[in-house]
């Protein structure tokens, strides 16, 4: 009786614990999850050079398309050193706020809105712009307005306001 009465007692402590675990885990906000990532560490600098950090852990919901280190390396030499400068702020401001959407769009809603629009949707970010959302050999693909193109490469990976797909592309605005 008694070492079924401390199963319990430490099956019950291992629930608990675990629920703490995955309250605090989905209160991350998308910029923590970022932060938390060694492939996102460019993205990460930009977002506090534009000044985006408190804008992008407020309430949200926010649904990013988060570029990998190596998407921002793809650009011409100097471009990432040149926007994140003082005096380039308003440039790297639009530049990452092409790549949020408001709402919490998750892989599954973005592929119904993919099929329910023909093959292709067009959705509008934070910044004004518009992006090409359609599927490529079973994977989304994000267009630019530019003709740029970001494939998809990891999503749902969800936060408390938000949710974040990870890309290998920089997506530019015009």
């Amino acid at each position: 009786m008694t070492i079924k009465l401390i199963k319990l007692k430490t099956v019950a402590t291992v629930v608990a614990f675990l629920s703490v675990v995955s309250t605090a885990t989905a209160q991350k906000t998308v910029v923590d999850i970022a932060v938390g990532s060694k492939d996102h560490s460019t993205l990460v600098a930009a977002v506090k050079a534009a000044g985006l950090v408190e804008t992008l852990q407020s309430a949200g919901p926010f649904t990013v398309f988060a570029p990998v280190n190596a998407a921002f390396a793809k650009l011409p030499s100097g471009t990432v050193e040149n926007l994140l400068k003082p005096e380039s702020k308003a440039t790297l401001t639009k530049v990452l706020t092409y790549h949020v959407v408001a709402g919490n769009l998750d892989a599954k809603a973005v592929v119904k809105a993919i099929t329910d629009g023909g093959g292709k949707v067009s959705v509008k970010t934070v910044s004004g712009g518009t992006l090409v959302a359609s599927l490529k050999d079973g994977k989304v693909i994000l267009t630019d307005e530019n003709g740029g193109v970001a494939t998809v490469v990891a999503t749902d990976l969800k936060a408390g306001n938000g949710i974040i797909h990870v890309i290998d592309t920089v997506v530019l605005p015009k």
